[in-house]
């Protein structure tokens, strides 16, 4: 999916949270929103997501224009992973990847594509197992997993590292770059982690709800000199 955002503005009170952002992001990319907290990234990505409707401006996914009409389905058709893993404590962890379907019908085997899921994150032999015997990195694998069970075409990520270590984080991040590619997925990520960052397509940085640079991720040697200018 295809994200475009054209003067994309959203105030909350006392606060300008987007100020007329631009932002366009091609079909199958994965971008990193960087920038210092209260600079917009999670508010891109309410927006995006269809949690949230901008004061002013369009933002246009998969080549509709998002209305306050349509949202149900609109993030249906979107996964989301949180900094939070957000797993119901009491479910499995199989039930946890298919709350999101258990209370509707849909056109595939629930538990067939769960499994499917948490292959793909290398964790179906715990699939009986409940949360709280998980780490945390396998907790966020398994939000990751839940994030998928709609087959979505593009998946935002807010601060998917922010609660592991970094070696965990590496984990994850290296993850999700892997099943976008597997599943044919955009990838919109908001960070404070520049290695994060780094892995993407693309660096985006906001500051102040404003678009101040957006930097096409190079091979090798000279990233970190590029990321150097881009530093919170």
């Amino acid at each position: 999916m295809g994200v475009v955002l054209r003067g994309v503005t959203r105030r909350h009170p006392g606060v300008v949270a987007l100020d007329g952002v631009d932002l366009e992001i091609g079909d199958g990319e994965s971008v990193a929103l960087t920038g210092p907290s209260g600079a917009g990234k999670s508010t891109v990505l309410h927006v995006v997501g269809g949690m949230d409707v901008p004061d002013s401006g369009t933002v246009e996914v998969d080549g509709t224009t998002l209305g306050p009409g349509g949202l149900d389905a609109h993030r249906r058709r979107i996964g989301f992973v949180f900094q939070r893993f957000h797993l119901l404590p009491a479910l499995t962890v199989l039930d946890n990847v298919l709350a999101p379907v258990l209370p509707r019908r849909v056109d595939f085997d629930r538990r067939a594509r769960g499994m499917e899921l948490l292959e793909a994150v290398g964790l179906a032999h715990r699939a009986g197992a409940l949360p709280s015997e998980l780490s945390g990195g396998q907790q966020q694998r398994v939000a990751v997993a839940r994030s998928l069970i709609n087959r979505p075409g593009l998946l935002l990520a807010d601060e998917p590292t922010g609660n592991l270590d970094s070696s965990t984080g590496r984990e994850i991040i290296d993850l999700l770059l892997s099943l976008t590619g597997q599943y044919g997925m955009t990838l919109l990520v908001a960070t404070h982690d520049l290695e994060v960052a780094a892995s993407c397509d693309r660096i985006v940085r906001l500051r102040d709800g404003r678009v101040v640079a957006d930097e096409r991720i190079t091979p090798a040697a000279d990233v970190l000199d590029r990321l150097g200018g881009l530093r919170p």
